[in-house]
C-alpha cells in the first residue's frame, strides 16, 4: 500500500525545512536506508533518509520550496516483492485522492523527490502515480538507475546480469566502457529536423554586472540563513564584544610542518597550519579555563571538557551558510587524530550535512580566513562561547630578527571576547601562550 512521506523535524528547533535537492525522481525505486534527499533546517543542511521499500510514485513538494514540519511531501507505493529489493514492479498502487487544497498547493511533477519519514498514506494529500516508462519497469538496482542517469546508458538496451535478469552496477559501467549501442545516443542539433516556419528563440543571459542592471534582483533568504542572521544579531547586540590580536613568526612552524607532511605523504596525511593552531589553542584553554567558560547571567559556568569548533563553509548548491564543526576532547587528542578530524567533519558539512551531535557542545571557537588569503580580520562570538579565534594567513614579509631586517612568515591572530567573562589582560596572557607554543612548535608534538 502506498505511503506518504512528510517533512522530518531534523533538530530540536526546527519549525520549517526546505528541499534543496532531490536523489531520486518519480518512478525511481527507494529502499529503506537510502538518501533520498537533502533538506535544510534552521542549522544546517541534512541528508534525509527513507525508511520503506517501494516506487516513488508523487512529488508534493518541489525544491526550493520551504513547508513546515510534517507536511507531506512525496508519495511511495510500498514494495510488495518478497526480495524486498525496492525495484519497479510496475505501475504504483493507487492511492486516495488529494483534497482540494492539498492539490492547489502541490508543486509540479517534474521536480525529483523523495523524503526520510513516512506514514501511512491513507491521510490526506496522496496522490495518483505518474504512469511509469517501459524503462521504469524493469528490474533495476537504485544504484544502476542513478548510474545510468549519470553516464546516459539506456537502460532498455541491457540485459541484466544480476538475479532475476536484475540490472545492477556493473551492468551499466560496462555498458558506458563499450559505447556503442549500449549507450544512449544524444542527437546533435545539426542532426535535428529544421522547419521551415521555426522562429530560432533568443536566449538572454542573466546579468551578473549590477552596474549594467538597475533593476538589480532579490535573492531568496535560506531558512540556514535567516537563523545565522537572528544569531549574529543577538550576538552582537547582548555579548559586549572587544577584540585583541597578536602576530606570530611562523618560520618554525612552517619548518616543522613541511617535515612532517614529508614524512607522512606515503600515508596520505598532510597537516595544515589550523590543525597547528587548534591543538596550540586546546593547550593554551586547557591553562586559561576562562577561555573554555560561558556567560550565565549570575554565574560563569567553566567547562571540563574543552570542545573546540571550526566554522565550515557551505557550498551554495547546499543552500550556503557556515556551520561549526566540533571537535570534542581537543586537549586530549594528537596533531593527526585532529587533523584527520577536521578534514572528515568538514567534508561531511560539505556533501552529506553535519547531524546535531557534530554541531553540539563548542566551548571556544576558530575561524580561519588565512586559508583564503586574507591577512586579518574579526569574527563574532559563536554564543554560549566567551571567545573565537580569527586566524588570518601566513605571510612572507620583511621583519625584524634579532635587530636585523630579513624576510619572515607571519601570522595574524585576533580575539573576539566577551568582556563579561574575559578581561584585556587574561586575552593577552592566551594568546601570548598560544603565540609561544607556535613559535616553539616541538612542543605541539607532546
Amino acid at each position: 500500500m502506498p505511503s506518504t512521506i512528510t517533512m522530518p523535524r531534523l533538530s530540536d528547533t526546527m519549525e520549517a525545512g526546505t528541499v534543496i535537492k532531490w536523489h531520486v525522481k518519480e518512478g525511481d525505486p527507494v529502499t529503506s536506508g537510502s538518501v533520498v534527499a537533502d533538506i535544510e533546517t534552521d542549522k544546517a543542511t541534512m541528508e534525509m533518509q527513507c525508511f520503506d521499500d517501494g516506487v516513488l510514485s508523487k512529488i508534493l513538494v518541489e525544491p526550493g520550496k520551504q513547508v513546515p514540519v510534517g507536511t507531506p511531501i512525496a508519495v511511495v507505493a510500498l514494495d510488495d516483492d518478497d526480495e524486498g529489493e525496492g525495484e519497479d514492479q510496475g505501475a504504483s498502487p493507487s492511492a486516495a485522492p488529494a483534497p482540494a487544497a492539498a492539490v492547489a498547493s502541490a508543486p509540479s511533477a517534474a521536480a525529483p523527490s523523495q523524503s526520510p519519514v513516512s506514514v501511512p498514506a491513507s491521510a490526506a494529500y496522496a496522490a495518483s502515480p505518474a504512469p511509469v516508462a517501459d524503462a521504469d519497469r524493469m528490474r533495476v538496482s537504485p544504484i544502476a538507475r542513478r548510474l545510468a542517469d549519470e553516464l546516459g546508458v539506456d537502460l532498455k538496451r541491457l540485459q541484466g546480469s544480476g538475479p532475476g535478469g536484475r540490472i545492477i552496477k556493473r551492468d551499466i559501467e560496462e555498458a558506458a566502457a563499450e559505447g556503442g549501442v549500449s549507450v544512449a545516443s544524444i542527437p546533435s542539433a545539426a542532426a535535428a529536423p529544421k522547419s521551415s516556419t521555426a522562429i530560432t528563440p533568443i536566449v538572454s543571459r542573466p546579468r551578473t554586472d549590477l552596474a549594467l542592471n538597475p533593476e538589480g534582483r532579490e535573492v531568496a533568504v535560506s531558512g540556514m540563513r535567516q537563523t545565522i542572521a537572528r544569531r549574529l544579531v543577538e550576538s552582537k547586540q547582548q555579548i559586549p564584544h572587544y577584540q585583541v590580536a597578536m602576530s606570530v613568526d611562523c618560520d618554525a612552524l612552517m619548518e616543522l610542518r613541511g617535515m612532517l607532511n614529508t614524512q607522512l605523504e606515503p600515508q596520505g596525511v598532510k597537516l595544515s597550519l589550523n590543525d597547528f593552531v587548534v591543538r596550540a589553542c586546546a593547550i593554551a584553554m586547557g591553562r586559561h579555563p576562562f577561555f573554555n567558560a560561558s556567560w550565565a547571567g549570575d554565574r560563569i559556568v567553566i567547562h571540563g571538557a574543552v570542545n573546540i569548533g571550526i566554522a565550515v563553509s557551505i557550498p551554495a548548491e547546499r543552500g550556503g551558510g557556515l556551520v561549526v564543526a566540533v571537535l570534542r576532547d581537543a586537549d586530549r587528542r594528537g596533531l593527526r587524530e585532529l587533523s584527520e578530524e577536521s578534514k572528515s567533519l568538514a567534508e561531511k558539512a560539505r556533501t552529506k550535512g553535519l547531524s546535531m551531535e557534530d554541531m553540539s557542545d563548542a566551548t571556544f571557537t576558530i575561524s580561519n580566513l588565512g586559508m583564503y588569503g586574507v591577512d586579518d580580520f574579526t569574527a563574532i562570538i559563536n554564543p554560549p562561547n566567551s571567545a573565537i579565534l580569527a586566524v588570518g594567513a601566513a605571510i612572507q614579509q620583511p621583519v625584524v630578527r634579532n635587530g636585523q631586517l630579513a624576510v619572515g612568515t607571519e601570522m595574524k591572530l585576533t580575539l573576539s571576547l566577551d568582556h563579561r567573562v574575559i578581561d584585556g589582560a587574561m586575552a593577552a596572557q592566551f594568546l601570548q601562550t598560544v603565540k609561544q607554543t607556535l613559535e616553539n612548535p616541538a612542543t605541539l608534538l607532546v
